[in-house]
Parts: C-alpha cells; structure tokens; sequence
C-alpha cells in the first residue's frame, strides 16, 4: 500500500507541477505573419488550408480497423495450445464476422463509394 500511496503522490504532485508551469508560460500571441504559411522563404502558390474530403477520412478510419482485425489474429496460430482452443477460435470468428458485417453495413450505406 505504501509503494501505491508514493506513485500517487508522484503522479499528483507531477501533474500539479506542469498544470501550474503551463498556466505561468506567456500566452502565444498569433498575428498574420505567425500564421501565414512558410514555404522555405517563397510567397505561397496557393492556400495552404485545402478542403479535406471525408471519404478519404472513411478509408483511413476502414484501414486501421482492418489493420487492428490482422493484428489482433495473427497470434492465432497459438491459439491451439492454450488449455481451451475451441473458446479462443470462437471469439476470434466473432471478430471476423462483426468486422465483415460493419463493412457489409458501410457498403451497402454506400460509404465505399467515391462518386457522389
């Protein structure tokens, strides 16, 4: 208990700290040259603030669900040698099927699509 008591007079006093320094460092002002683009020392062609398509944010948000799904089963070769395999394939298959139906839901919704 002791050693849990001194972590968490650690982690307070830590925090505290930053919070109380943060709250002290001067505010930054911006102004427009701050704030303009810097493009090693040229006027900028265009603006540097383009609009962002939200269909590429759908494929970035599709990619690392399916990047987690491969890296969440790739140890599932070793599941066979626990003391209960059948259980450990059995919630790996309900990964597998709750995925594929997400991505079932988001293509039929037309989510996939790139032509509006």
């Amino acid at each position: 208990m002791n050693l849990v008591m001194t972590i968490l007079v650690i982690t307070m006093a830590l925090s505290s700290i930053l919070a109380i320094v943060a709250f002290w460092l001067p505010q930054m002002t911006p102004d427009a040259e701050k704030l303009s683009p810097y493009e090693c020392g040229f006027d900028p062609v265009g603006s540097a603030r383009l609009p962002f398509s939200l269909r590429f944010f759908l494929v970035a948000i599709l990619f690392l669900l399916f990047d987690l799904e491969i890296a969440l089963l790739l140890p599932l070769p070793w599941g066979d040698q626990l003391d209960n395999p059948t259980e450990t394939f059995f919630w790996a298959t309900a990964v597998l099927v709750l995925l594929t139906l997400g991505l079932i839901y988001e293509w039929a919704q037309g989510g996939l699509e790139w032509a509006e």
